[in-house]
């Protein structure tokens, strides 16, 4: 038999909350603000709804405390991260200006699949 899940602590639940009011807010000034404010205020729901779900998934797929530690040990993740953002370099052109912003996040995606490969090897799992 399985060991029942911890609860989660009020740090989550406030994380959740926030963010789903600020999904409910963008929405109400996407509907209510003119043009370009209106716009703006949906894309702010949107990024807010997205990171709800990203929230839940994360905290239903790891429980517990040190989420962040789980996260950056876990290999495939940070291999995943490193395909990515390698084909984000390697399909922008040369003189792109956002080419650079791609460069770092390969390079940082590769110490992350580093370190985590690291912290695998040395834990033993």
């Amino acid at each position: 038999m399985s060991e029942p899940r911890p609860p989660w602590s009020a740090r989550r639940r406030k994380l959740l909350l926030w963010l789903a009011v600020g999904a409910v807010l963008g929405g109400l000034g996407a509907v209510g603000l003119p043009d370009e404010f209106g716009v703006t205020a949906g894309f702010v729901a949107a990024l807010c709804a997205f990171l709800v779900v990203v929230a839940l998934v994360v905290f239903i797929t790891v429980p517990g405390p040190d989420t962040l530690g789980t996260l950056l040990r876990t290999a495939p993740l940070a291999g995943a991260v490193l395909v990515v953002a390698v084909l984000l370099v390697l399909s922008n052109p040369t003189g792109s200006s956002l080419r650079w912003l791609w460069v770092v996040a390969a390079v940082g995606a590769a110490a992350w699949t580093a370190f985590a490969v690291w912290e695998t090897r040395r834990s033993g799992g």
